[in-house]
């Protein structure tokens, strides 16, 4: 679809220096594999013969990830489009059209993609993608979670807290929401299994969902420690078998008396820590450029759709920033 140029969409192009925004959606455009992730939707979009027609199944798509990765509402990004001459430029609009989705359409758009658990099937497209350019590697995984906050207030139109988010306490802080659990390839850096559950289920209870048939070691912080006894893991013959390389706790290290034992196992951890840390870039991304602090939904289910797409772009903008294309 050719854009129609105005003179503000001439003047933009023109500009000396790009911005972050206009940087970011030139690398995330060049890198996504739009027909690969059109054709896992098509089957579930509207294909009315009479009536109005439908809107461009990638158009949606396209304004669908601007609000995942900028988390705007849905008229909060109908508005940035008009606004922003970017996200013009990346949706193929221009100021003489009048196709800019409105916030119901897009809010239609989404429904398909939750009613139909498309976020799941869009992320492992993605990753089987990644797994024919050879970018995603196997043999080791690292697990990690992190909480996602919710509203703990009552003043809402249903008078109570949602149900499946709950309180934990972290530190010497109470926090109340879900969990989001991560397998991520502990050589590329890669997210490759996601799952979500309430703030009070321990990380060590959900490991073995995050751990691929192949995988030979695993690393994880020290919460993770004592998990190779659990029931779940001595049960299943590939999970006994794995590596584990989970972090000490610093105040046994301190406890050792003799110095070349405890220099020997400081330098073991720092090893172990410089692996463990690229769990932390994908974090860093969902909460920090994606902006995915809070919970947008009530539930587990709509929320964790929600983490299948972010991680799936988390995965994309890394590749994005290495000059890789999916297509």
């Amino acid at each position: 679809m050719e854009r129609q140029l105005t003179f503000s969409a001439v003047e933009h192009e023109s500009a000396k220096r790009k911005t972050r925004r206009d940087t970011f959606l030139e690398q995330m455009d060049k890198s996504i594999p739009w027909e690969a992730l059109c054709k896992v939707i098509e089957p579930w979009y509207f294909k009315n013969k009479t009536g109005r027609p439908a809107k461009g199944l990638e158009r949606m798509l396209r304004m669908y990830l601007l609000q995942i990765w900028f988390s705007l509402s849905d008229e909060g990004v109908e508005d940035a489009i008009y606004d922003s001459l970017a996200m013009q430029k990346f949706m193929r609009i221009s100021e003489l059209d009048s196709e800019v989705p409105d916030a119901t359409t897009l809010l239609k758009f989404r429904r398909i993609i939750e009613n139909n658990k498309l976020g799941a099937k869009l992320f492992k497209t993605i990753n089987s993608i990644l797994e024919e350019q050879g970018k995603m590697m196997h043999g080791g995984t690292i697990v990690d979670a992190t909480i996602i906050n919710a509203p703990c207030s009552t003043k809402n139109e249903w008078g109570e807290r949602d149900e499946a988010m709950h309180a934990v306490k972290k530190g010497n802080q109470w926090y109340f929401g879900m969990k989001a659990h991560i397998g991520v390839d502990a050589g590329s850096g890669l997210v490759h299994t996601v799952t979500a559950t309430s703030a009070n289920v321990h990380d060590i209870a959900e490991a073995h969902h995050l751990i691929r048939e192949d995988d030979e070691v695993v690393y994880g912080d020290a919460g993770y420690r004592g998990i190779e006894k659990r029931d779940e893991i001595e049960r299943d013959e590939h999970l006994k078998g794995v590596e584990w390389r989970i972090a000490k706790r610093p105040g046994k290290i301190k406890e050792m008396k003799q110095a070349f034992h405890r220099w020997c196992d400081v330098k073991e951890e720092y090893l172990k820590a410089k692996v463990r840390s690229k769990v932390e870039h994908a974090f860093h991304i969902m909460k920090c450029i994606f902006g995915f602090r809070k919970v947008c939904y009530r539930g587990i289910e709509k929320n964790l759709n929600r983490l299948f797409m972010l991680f799936s772009q988390v995965n994309v903008l890394k590749m994005a920033r290495a000059g890789v294309c999916l297509r």
